[in-house]
């Protein structure tokens, strides 16, 4: 039986661009090194199978021959999906217990925008029934974008749990850091109050990116760089200078953890 419900399936091409670029950028390396064509999975790609083919295409780059498997769990969106099939590129029906053929365990999964309509309390024990099911050295990527990829926040998970949250924008208009605030995954979007870990980090990046402000006639890409830079004196960043350049900034989970667990909300 598939495990979990619907969601509104909205989805838009090339929205998950950002998030597939870190992720070949990141996971690369154990891509290339799987001793066969390693499998990646796109769980909830929507009412539409662009993001899964997208994935697929940019993978191949990586490591050619990689193959994606696209998990819906509404049946007819896996039916609307059956005219992509490739080589490769297959959908199949099912929920976060990822029904695979011969119960293969992925290399890679990728959650866009599915948590984020779950209930908080539920979104641990997602995490560790998909973590469950990674390959060893395998990757869970799991957040939140707008409708048209401008925004994103993710969490990067390992077979141990959460590592890792990446904050990604598209600089051009960015009024602020904070801004991104209304994409953060589920695990986070609650705890932007005072006195959370996401809300102290958020402040700090606006007051960064404000003292930035002198380099902002240079491009709204110096500014970011230099108000990362700021950053790493206090927060645990865990990339540098070549990915901020791309909008991104990473900091290790425990740094942004929230400090209480979540409860059931009537």
């Amino acid at each position: 039986m598939a495990e979990g419900t619907a969601t509104r399936g909205t989805t838009n091409p090339n929205r998950l661009r950002r998030m597939d670029r870190w992720i070949a950028d990141l996971h690369g390396p154990a891509l290339r090194r799987a001793p066969g064509p390693p499998l990646a999975v796109d769980l909830g790609y929507g009412a539409a199978p662009w993001t899964a083919v997208e994935l697929w295409h940019r993978l191949a780059r990586v490591r050619p021959g990689t193959r994606v498997a696209g998990v819906e769990i509404d049946p007819e969106r896996v039916a609307a999906a059956a005219g992509y099939r490739r080589p490769g590129l297959d959908f199949v029906r099912g929920g976060f217990e990822l029904p695979l053929p011969g119960g293969e365990r992925p290399l890679l999964i990728r959650a866009a925008n599915v948590l984020r309509q779950y209930p908080e309390h539920e979104v641990n024990g997602a995490w560790a029934r998909l973590c469950a099911r990674l390959a060893p050295g395998g990757l869970l990527v799991e957040g939140t974008c707008d409708e048209v990829g401008r925004r994103h926040v993710w969490v990067a998970l390992g077979p141990e749990g959460p590592r890792t949250v990446t904050f990604a924008a598209r600089l051009a208009g960015l009024g602020a850091p904070s801004e991104l605030a209304e994409r953060l995954p589920k695990a986070l979007i609650h705890r932007n109050v005072p006195g959370e870990p996401v809300h102290a980090f958020l402040r700090d990046f606006d007051r960064a990116w404000a003292a930035a402000a002198p380099y902002g006639p240079l491009g709204a890409r110096q500014r970011w760089v230099r108000a990362v830079a700021s950053l790493s004196g206090g927060w645990p960043l865990a990339d540098g200078p070549r990915r901020w350049r791309q909008g991104e900034v990473t900091v290790r989970w425990p740094a942004l953890a929230p400090r209480q667990a979540p409860r059931p909300r009537p």
